[in-house]
């Protein structure tokens, strides 16, 4: 592609030592830049894109996307945006030739749910006789039953997105993508250009405040998936099943908030438990084999008999059937899928029979509240719920002091111990944590910084009629430290400690 044809649209501020050179691919990262590619200078947190141009034209780029003037070879062109971090998207989109709107798109957005939504949706489109791909946090995969392929985020960089969903629809020809979308993705553009068919909301609570600040700054980047409905809105005439679709979670605290960024025309849908809306569900029970619940849609009650457990998994199932119906698929399909699906890695994961030992990725205040509900309502009454968790490095540290008290109010003991401390000083995390604790006691309280042995230690601390939870890291099967990542799964910890007691 041409230089001209690709920034024909763009918005951009000036054009310095133009030549109409041949684009043959986006980078970002000097050190993976190839010869013909489009050099997008993306200021970081800690380094600055500008100050590798340099390296990326010595590699063979054959442009600049720059946010100022760089001091190269005057042979090299530069474009010149207000953001490159938001104008990546639209040079990607207009490389790939805008796939997605070739494409039926399902976004999924909120702070915890978004895995389990978006492959309770996948199953549902197979069950229909439908092909889906799916774009998530353990990467993308073309089927179900498929492999994982890496995405180095939940949502991946503008580049890597477009160029996977123009893969997904002309190599594999797949017409269904289902995609996490992530707050930073929105709020960086990552998703730009893309046109979304559906949005669904799953919740919205305390997480990346780090990044956001706060919650109304959070609730703006979760809002925008919403408002870009309205770029998928049909031409007249087009049927209704054209329409784009928002999915809202009705006893979410912010789902009228969300429900007033919808843009006129857009078919709303919404689902809970608690508030009145389009699907609900009642009578629900849970038990060592999974939930179960009455279905009410405005057609009718229906039985619903899940493998999967907890209060968060009758949420995810009600997002799924309500996306369901609003695509069009019957009803009796989508229940068919939903209640053979045993469940998704790392949630609510049980990788141990005795004790009963689940791993979970819980790892906000919301979440870690919602999987310790969950697994009070099978621990037995002669048994203990145990608790082995720790909070990220470098990540917004408001949220440990609420887990610690969330963890010492819901379970019988609790063990504090690392997640992923990156830069920081683990014990320093953990301090926080044990900031909101009430009490100290060790008969209830354990802290063990290295997170191997904290696990190790549940032998001891754990008997047969017990559960426990691991939670923060869930289908990870690394752990950052600050000086390096090593391999670390808790699923495979746990199973070395019991055993002969393993699933």
């Amino acid at each position: 592609m041409k230089l001209d044809e690709l920034i024909e649209h763009l918005d951009y501020k000036d054009l310095i030592n133009f030549r109409n050179v041949e684009i043959t691919g986006i980078s970002y990262n000097s050190r993976t830049t190839k010869k013909g590619d489009i050099f997008v200078c993306l200021p970081g947190e800690y380094t600055d894109g500008h100050e590798f141009a340099k390296n990326a034209i010595e590699k063979g780029a054959a442009a600049l996307l720059v946010e100022r003037k760089v001091d190269v070879d005057k042979k090299i062109p530069q474009v010149v945006v207000c953001s490159a971090r938001h104008k990546i998207a639209d040079v990607a989109d207009r490389f790939y030739s805008s796939p997605s709107k070739g494409l039926n798109l399902i976004g999924v957005t909120g702070t915890n749910g978004k895995t389990t939504v978006t492959h309770l949706i996948q199953k549902i489109f197979e069950q229909s006789g439908q092909k889906c791909a799916l774009i998530g946090t353990l990467g993308y995969k073309l089927s179900s039953g498929g492999e994982y392929r890496d995405a180095k985020h939940t949502t991946p960089q503008a580049p890597e997105l477009q160029a996977t969903l123009r893969m997904i629809k002309d190599v594999e020809k797949i017409d269904n993508v289902v995609m996490e979308v992530s707050s930073h993705a929105l709020e960086q553009n990552r998703v730009g250009g893309c046109k979304f068919d559906g949005a669904i909301l799953t919740n919205l609570t305390q997480d990346h405040l780090d990044y956001h600040i706060t919650m109304d700054n959070y609730f703006e980047a979760k809002a925008l998936l919403f408002k870009g409905l309205a770029e998928s809105m049909p031409l007249e005439g087009d049927e209704i099943s054209k329409v784009p679709f928002a999915v809202i979670n009705a006893d979410d605290n912010y789902a009228d908030r969300f429900l007033g960024v919808v843009p006129k025309g857009v078919r709303t849908f919404t689902y809970g438990v608690k508030k009145s809306a389009d699907v609900m569900a009642k009578n629900i029970n849970f038990s060592l084999n999974g939930a179960e619940f009455t279905l009410v849609t405005k057609d009718g009650e229906y039985p619903v008999n899940l493998h999967m457990n907890g209060m968060f998994s009758v949420y995810n199932v009600l997002a799924a059937v309500t996306a369901s119906l609003a695509i069009g698929i019957d009803l009796s399909v989508a229940l068919k899928a939903l209640e053979n699906v045993k469940g998704v890695a790392g949630r609510f994961e049980v990788v141990v029979k005795k004790p009963l030992v689940i791993v979970d990725y819980a790892h906000t205040p919301d979440g870690l509240e919602n999987v310790l509900n969950s697994a009070r309502e099978i621990t037995p009454k002669e048994g203990k719920l145990i608790c082995l968790f720790g909070c990220g490095g470098d990540r917004d540290a408001t949220k440990r002091p609420k887990m610690g008290a969330i963890a010492e109010k819901i379970a019988d003991k609790i063990v504090i111990t690392s997640d992923n401390p990156r830069s920081e000083d683990p014990q320093t995390i953990i301090t926080d944590i044990i900031a909101g604790l009430k009490s100290t006691n060790p008969d209830k309280v354990t802290v063990e910084p290295d997170r191997g042995h904290a696990i190790a230690l549940l032998k001891n601390i754990a008997g047969n009629n017990d559960v426990v939870v691991i939670a923060g890291k869930g289908h990870e099967d690394y752990q950052i430290l600050k000086d390096r990542t090593i391999h670390f799964d808790d699923r495979e910890e746990a199973r070395k400690v019991f055993e002969g007691s393993v699933i």
